[in-house]
C-alpha cells in the first residue's frame, strides 16, 4: 500500500519521509486545490528527501480549461521538473464540453518523457467518468487522482470501486480527498485500491509574538498566525491504520 502525502514544502517533505510515506505530491496553495510550486521548492525537496516526488503542474486555481499561454507555462514547468529529476508530474486538462482534452494532454505527456504522469482531480469534474478513464488509458497516463466525482472519497467510493474494476490494472486509481486515519482502511478494503492520497496535517501556532490582527496577507477571515503543516506523527497514524 502506497501512501502519497499531499504537501506544500520542504519541511513537509522531510516530515513525510520521517513518518514513513513512500511518495509525495508537491504543490503550492493547497487552499486553491494546489498549483505549481516554485522551482526552488522543487529542488529543495529533491535535495532533502529520497521519496518519490510528484509535482503539481497547474498554473492557477479554478477550472481546467487553459489558454495557449497557460499551456506554454505548464510545458516549461514540466521541462524544469525533468531537469531537476523528480519522479513525475501531475496535471489535468478538460475541453469546454467536459471531456478530456486529449490533444494537449498527449502533448504534455510526451514532453514529460520518462516522468510518471498523474491526471489529477480535473477528472472529478469531467462529464463522464468511464469515457474519461478510457481516454486516459489510451493516452498511457499512469494514474488518476479522484474522489469518485463526489465531494469526498467516502461519498464517491462506489464509483471508485467501479473505476478500479474498469481500469483492470491498465491505469492506477488513486483516491484522494476526505481520507483520514479513521476511514482509510475501510476505503481501501471497499474499493480495492493499491495506493491512497491524503494530507497529514496538524495545526501549527505561529511563534510570532508581535502580531497585527488588522492586516491580512491572504483571504480575510482565514487565520494569519496559524497554519496546517505536515506531521510525521500523522503520517504514521495513516500507515498504522493500513497495516
Amino acid at each position: 500500500m502506497i501512501f502519497e502525502v499531499c504537501l506544500e514544502g520542504v519541511d513537509g517533505a522531510v516530515a513525510a519521509q520521517s513518518g514513513g510515506a513512500q511518495r509525495i505530491e508537491l504543490c503550492a496553495a493547497l487552499v486553491e486545490g494546489g498549483i505549481t510550486p516554485s522551482l526552488g521548492t522543487i529542488q529543495a525537496c529533491r535535495d532533502a528527501v529520497d521519496l518519490d516526488i510528484m509535482v503539481m503542474i497547474r498554473p492557477r486555481g479554478g477550472d481546467f480549461l487553459y489558454s495557449a499561454a497557460e499551456l506554454d507555462a505548464m510545458a516549461r514547468n514540466i521541462e524544469a521538473c525533468r531537469s531537476i529529476g523528480v519522479t513525475g508530474v501531475v496535471f489535468g486538462l478538460l475541453n469546454p464540453d467536459g471531456s478530456i482534452d486529449t490533444e494537449n494532454t498527449a502533448d504534455l505527456k510526451s514532453l514529460a518523457g520518462p516522468l510518471a504522469v498523474t491526471f489529477h482531480r480535473a477528472f472529478d469534474v469531467a462529464r463522464d467518468p468511464f469515457s474519461s478513464l478510457d481516454s486516459l488509458i489510451q493516452l498511457g497516463i499512469d494514474r488518476v487522482l479522484t474522489s469518485g466525482q463526489a465531494a469526498t472519497v467516502p461519498e464517491g467510493k462506489e464509483l471508485i470501486r467501479q473505476l478500479v474494476e474498469r481500469a483492470d490494472r491498465c491505469i492506477g486509481i488513486l483516491p484522494g480527498c476526505g481520507i483520514r486515519p479513521e476511514n482509510v482502511a475501510e476505503i481501501i478494503n471497499y474499493t480495492g485500491v493499491q495506493e491512497f492520497h491524503a494530507t497529514a496535517f496538524t495545526r501549527l501556532e505561529s511563534p510570532m509574538r508581535h502580531r497585527n490582527e488588522k492586516v491580512y496577507m491572504g483571504i480575510p477571515g482565514l487565520p494569519e498566525y496559524e497554519r496546517q503543516v505536515t506531521s510525521a506523527k500523522e503520517v504514521k497514524r495513516f500507515l498504522r491504520a493500513t497495516s
